[in-house]
């Protein structure tokens, strides 16, 4: 089972080219699948497994407490997964195929208003060269809607601020170029020209845009961290997440009537139905605007 499951994640890594990350979300959620089959159904082979035995599997998920996002992220690896295999003939049947997701309540994004956007953007002090970093990262984010993944893998070539565009990788390996604002524009020129040069490492050249304090390429983690400390000690009392400011991006574009495709473009979307979650949010905020100031609301 495991050189099968080696297979698969190759196959994701050389063909489909994958994010780092999606690849980790699938080897974990089939290595308790196949831990499962075999502890529990005593299955020997990938070729045993029937439909009842995927069933049985997403019934210990839910006795587990597992949420419906997790079961349906378990449903498409196993499904991708045994596809995988009856393509390359290592099994004669799929039993994943008439398997249903998990039904999901779709919750909307948080976001936040333009008035925390600003106190968190103006937040980092300018007078060391981990706040004009951390300046520069924020202006950037909310400037260009993109992942924190898609920020942390941005090398120096990639940013181009004459021309007032970025250029990112994104999932599936897709390139995508985003225009940037003249706003993080400036923070980013700040950052090469007094900030990032002092941030450099002797022993490692790392030609990424970001810089952590060895010198070398900030982690998601790395940045996690960052964002906390500064919403906390900004006081903004929500919630906050690295995906919050792409959110934000998304939102306060479409509140200002952009065009749908125009924000799914630039977010990198493969289907629009992925974007439209943000047309929802606009209206719940117009709701809670109209409830908040109308006489007769």
């Amino acid at each position: 089972m495991e050189d099968h499951l080696k297979d698969f994640m190759h196959f994701l890594i050389v063909e489909k080219g994958l994010a780092k990350n999606t690849i980790v979300s699938y080897e974990r959620d089939l290595k308790s699948y196949m831990i499962y089959l075999k502890n529990v159904e005593t299955i020997a082979t990938l070729n045993d497994v029937q439909r009842v035995h995927i069933v049985h599997f997403l019934g210990h998920l839910k006795e587990q407490g597992k949420s419906a996002k997790t079961q349906a992220r378990h449903v498409a690896s196993i499904r991708a997964f045994h596809q995988f295999l009856l393509r390359d003939k290592a099994t004669d049947h799929d039993p994943s195929v008439h398997i249903e997701s998990p039904q999901m309540e779709r919750s909307l994004p948080k976001v936040l208003s333009l008035e925390e956007v600003e106190v968190l953007l103006e937040f980092p002090k300018l007078n060391d060269p981990y706040g004009i970093r951390d300046k520069a990262m924020l202006e950037l984010l909310y400037a260009t809607g993109i992942r924190v993944s898609e920020l942390i893998g941005l090398n120096m070539g990639d940013i181009h601020l004459t021309m007032g565009f970025v250029r990112c990788i994104g999932k599936g390996n897709k390139e995508r170029i985003i225009p940037l604002g003249k706003t993080a524009a400036n923070a980013v020129q700040n950052y090469l020209e007094i900030a990032r040069g002092r941030l450099v490492s002797k022993k490692h050249k790392d030609d990424a845009l970001f810089l952590n304090l060895r010198g070398q390429r900030l982690t998601r983690q790395g940045f996690w961290k960052i964002l906390k400390k500064l919403s906390e000690e900004a006081g903004i009392q929500k919630e906050l997440t690295p995906h919050t400011l792409r959110h934000s991006f998304a939102t306060h574009l479409l509140e200002n009537g952009a065009d749908l495709r125009a924000v799914q473009e630039m977010l990198g979307h493969a289907d629009i139905s992925t974007t439209q979650i943000y047309t929802h949010v606009t209206k719940t905020r117009l709701k809670d605007v109209y409830r908040q100031f109308h006489p007769r609301a």
